[in-house]
């Protein structure tokens, strides 16, 4: 079996096909582990989740802030953006299932038998491994109530909620939980999150550090396997980290990286 792990796909499917055929990717033997932010900016969204949905087990997803935007879209909550090429996602007949799909998506996966883990932005260096399962899991399980909408999605669109504490209960810890995962870049020096900067380091303000710099216990014992940054062109030097979004909605490439093999494979933007 082979693991490949791909940063954000953000609805360039044609360039998700092109790069899982330069590696003879097969479902029935290879896993494909998606960072998140699956949807939004390319053009092919839709076929996006119905091909990784297709794969059923095969594919191992965490869920990205884009990807919790399609469902405040879905519940009406936010108005589609033009740019984001989602109508006709919207639109599709088969949207509430590719909807269900999503909520039973996870913000965190692991591999313990190779010491990974998988998210979206990134882990809050404060958690060790059972914090991060159970603050992720509250989350999966409050997409999984009926009223998700109103008590979860409507309601997780604050900044507010930027330091971690552990005293918090309820709709203040899913926020930052949802916040830390799926949003962050720079943190403070007391730890707390910046919703602003999203320079690349070289440009930063003094005063913002990037998460994966300060020190964690995750980081001395795991690989961690990110996206959402962009401006990092997968560059983090550090050990034991993959930065996989290298911007290819925005005119780059798709980043795959081959678990086994330790190689990485790109496939840059096809020009429409």
């Amino acid at each position: 079996m082979a693991h490949y792990f791909v940063g954000d796909i953000q609805g360039c499917f044609e360039e998700l096909q092109l790069i899982l055929a330069k590696v003879d990717f097969n479902p029935s033997k290879d896993e494909l582990w998606a960072v998140g932010d699956l949807v939004a900016r390319g053009n092919g969204s839709l076929q996006t989740l119905r091909y990784l949905k297709s794969l059923e087990a095969s594919a191992k997803i965490t869920l990205g802030n884009h990807d919790l935007h399609l469902l405040a879209l879905n519940g009406n909550i936010k108005r589609p953006n033009p740019k984001d090429k989602l109508a006709e996602l919207l639109s599709a007949d088969d949207l509430p299932d590719l909807i269900a799909w999503i909520r039973k998506q996870p913000l965190v996966q692991t591999l313990p038998s190779h010491n990974i883990i998988m998210s979206h932005a990134g882990i809050p260096p404060q958690w060790d491994l059972a914090t991060l399962l159970t603050e992720a899991n509250a989350v999966s399980q409050a997409l999984q109530q009926d009223d998700y909408i109103d008590s979860l999605i409507a309601k997780m669109y604050t900044d507010q909620a930027d330091l971690w504490d552990s005293a918090a209960t309820g709709l203040p810890r899913l926020r930052y939980c949802i916040n830390a995962l799926t949003r962050m870049r720079y943190l403070f020096a007391d730890g707390s999150l910046d919703f602003k900067c999203k320079s690349p380091i070289q440009d930063k303000p003094p005063q913002l550090t990037p998460w994966f710099e300060f020190n964690s216990p995750l980081k001395q014992s795991h690989t961690l396997v990110f996206g959402h940054w962009a401006a990092l062109m997968g560059v983090v030097n550090q050990p034991n980290m993959q930065a996989l979004d290298t911007g290819c909605c925005w005119g780059e490439h798709l980043t795959l990286w081959h678990l086994e093999t330790n190689e990485k494979i790109q496939q840059h933007k096809i020009k429409s």
